[in-house]
C-alpha cells in the first residue's frame, strides 16, 4: 500500500502539579482552547477539551506521525508557558510529570466526549484520584500508588 492511514483516538487526563486547583473559571475555558489548538497545530484533531480546577481531560485524534508521548509532552509544555506567560500566578504553573492515555473506539467517541463535558458535575461527586483510579481499573493497567500522583 503507498499510502499510510490510521485513525487512533486518545483520551488523554493530566492534572496540575501536585492537583493544585488553579485552573480557575475565569480563564478555563480559554485554556481550553489553547490546549486544543495545541494539540490541532501537532496534527492531533481536538475533538473536545474540559476539566476543572485540578486536571484536564482531553479527546483528539492522534496525528499519524507523532507519538502519544511526544503529543502529550509537547501539549503540556506549550500550554504550561501560556499559563505562565499570561495568567500571572503567583507562583510558577506546571503540570504533573506523567499523564494517562487510553485508546477510543469510533463507536464511543461520543460517550466520552458527554464525559468530558460533564466533569464539573462528575466531580461534585468524585475526586480526581478516584476518578483516574476507576479508568486505570477499567482499562487493565496497573500502577503503583507511589509514582501515580505528583
Amino acid at each position: 500500500m503507498p499510502q499510510s492511514l490510521a485513525k487512533v483516538y486518545i483520551h488523554t487526563i493530566f492534572s496540575t502539579k501536585n492537583r493544585e486547583a488553579v485552573l480557575v473559571d475565569e480563564w478555563r475555558d480559554e485554556l481550553f482552547h489553547v490546549l486544543g489548538g495545541t494539540a490541532n497545530n501537532l496534527g492531533c484533531q481536538s475533538l473536545i477539551v474540559g476539566g476543572v480546577a485540578d486536571h484536564v481531560h482531553m479527546l483528539f485524534q492522534l496525528g499519524r506521525t507523532i507519538t502519544i508521548a511526544d503529543a502529550v509532552g509537547k501539549i503540556k509544555s506549550t500550554t504550561s508557558s501560556w499559563v505562565n506567560q499570561t495568567r500571572g500566578l503567583a507562583t510558577p504553573f506546571h503540570w504533573q510529570g506523567g499523564y494517562a492515555a487510553f485508546s477510543v473506539s469510533q463507536s464511543n467517541i461520543e460517550a466520552v466526549r458527554e464525559y468530558i463535558r460533564r466533569q464539573p458535575e462528575h466531580h461534585a461527586k468524585q475526586s480526581f484520584q478516584d476518578e483516574l483510579r476507576e479508568w486505570l481499573r477499567q482499562y487493565a493497567i496497573e500502577w503503583d500508588e507511589r509514582y501515580v500522583w505528583d
